[in-house]
């Protein structure tokens, strides 16, 4: 079945069955489970039950993800090289998930020794995700050739992802809590997200069987030479470089999650409630992006998601005078932020991707979402490190019990400044790079 693409000028593509939608879109269980829970409880862990000190936490967190930046544009060009990418999304996500369990299953203990254990499990784990996720964020360049068709493919996918982070935010500190908190509730929470990890990556692998993901153009003969053609695209590196920047700021928010529900809101099993009021309503207002992306286009869309997420994370300064309801009020309007900012960012991606095939000649879009991913990756690393840095700076007293310290007013207000001011400023002055993109959909 064809049709014509809406988008004036451009030629007749098929459109994507629903079971290729559905199934490419559950790769982002993957995606989001390995994106948000180590965000999320990672930094809590190491200073909370281990005992780990703030600014070594933070580097801690950091080392392994800035290690990916290296990896991912390898895994990039070798899935170009090797053709169909499916192979990758089975063997590295079953990998994965046994490596994410790995990460909170170290011997019994606290301080440096465990900390280095996580460490390096960590690093394990990170580096097969570079080749789970680099091949999967170059499919859509090759599922489908329609400018309005790669914008479905992609509200699919973010819908999927905020029900990912919804599902794995909210329940992995909640396993925590439930199987008795310490060791072993994290214990219990790696193999919760081990498990959700395994079903994203079969569903994805059968779900796309029937659907084109093959690298069907010759690669350039070296790494660095893709490497500067890519940055020689101008769209592309403008949107790379704003998705770097709201990759921190996004990473410092998860970082201080639990901080925030621990010591700001104050409420038992706050940090779940805080995931729910974030993404709840970032799945209900996803058919209205898709609308917004076409009467504005995919960048001002992009500009307005960005801008209402550092409102309402700005408007989160006064939560520590503003009941619990009102609180997660705007959180919610956070989150409706943060899903048109995700929906339009990925969707421009394979735009830039096409741009450059028309440009060069090739298709290589394996080197593209390797830079894409180490990118976010690096971003994602460096908003807990410098949360951490907050956390440190104003004073923040780290635990080995198991539950958190008591803070001194200062340090509070360290936790309420990383979790609001920062990721407002980052992801709101994000922004400004757009105005050297140059939209390539037309």
């Amino acid at each position: 079945m064809t049709t014509a693409d809406p988008t004036p000028g451009v030629h007749a593509v098929a459109v994507l069955p629903r079971r290729v939608l559905a199934g490419y879109s559950l790769g982002s269980l993957v995606t989001g489970a390995f994106g948000t829970v180590p965000g999320l409880l990672l930094l809590p862990y190491l200073t909370d039950t281990l005992g780990v000190a703030a600014g070594v936490a933070g580097l801690l967190v950091l080392l392994p993800k800035a290690w990916d930046v290296l990896v991912n544009p390898i895994a990039g060009r070798i899935s170009d090289r090797r053709g169909d990418r499916r192979p990758f999304l089975l063997v590295a996500g079953l990998l994965l998930a046994v490596l994410f369990a790995a990460i909170f299953a170290g011997p019994v203990g606290s301080g440096a020794g465990a900390g280095a254990y996580v460490a390096l499990a960590f690093l394990a784990a990170a580096t097969a995700y570079a080749f789970f996720q680099v091949p999967y964020v170059a499919m859509p360049a090759e599922l489908t050739d329609g400018y309005a068709e790669r914008t479905r493919l992609m509200t699919w996918r973010v819908a999927v992802l905020a029900l990912a982070i919804l599902i794995s935010g909210a329940l992995a500190p909640l396993v925590v809590e439930q199987t008795g908190g310490g060791l072993a509730g994290h214990r219990w929470s790696g193999v919760f997200v081990g498990a959700l990890i395994v079903v994203g990556t079969l569903g994805v692998y059968f779900g796309t069987r029937t659907a084109d993901s093959r690298s069907v153009e010759a690669v350039e003969p070296d790494l660095r030479t893709q490497i500067r053609i890519a940055m020689a695209n101008g769209p592309f590196r403008a949107l790379l470089l704003l998705w770097i920047i709201q990759a921190v700021g996004i990473g410092t928010m998860l970082a201080g999650v639990q901080y925030f529900a621990d010591h700001v809101v104050g409420r038992e099993s706050g940090a779940t409630f805080l995931f729910a009021a974030f993404v709840g309503p970032a799945l209900l207002v996803m058919p209205l992006w898709s609308r917004v992306g076409g009467r504005i286009g995919k960048p001002g869309s992009l500009a307005a998601g960005s801008l209402l997420f550092a409102v309402g994370a700005l408007a989160l300064l006064a939560a520590p005078a503003l009941p619990a309801v009102a609180v997660y009020s705007l959180v919610a309007v956070v989150g409706v932020g943060y899903a048109g900012q995700q929906v339009f960012a990925m969707a421009m991606l394979p735009d830039c991707i096409a741009y450059d095939t028309e440009r060069t000649g090739r298709r290589q879009a394996g080197v593209f979402t390797g830079l894409w991913t180490a990118g976010e990756t690096l971003g994602l690393a460096l908003g807990p490190g410098l949360f951490a840095l907050v956390l440190q700076v104003f004073g923040y007293v780290s635990s080995s019990s198991g539950e958190a310290a008591p803070q001194d007013d200062t340090a509070r207000l360290g936790v309420l400044l990383g979790f609001t001011v920062l990721p407002a400023v980052l992801v709101g002055f994000a922004v400004v790079l757009l105005r050297a993109y140059r939209d390539v959909s037309r």
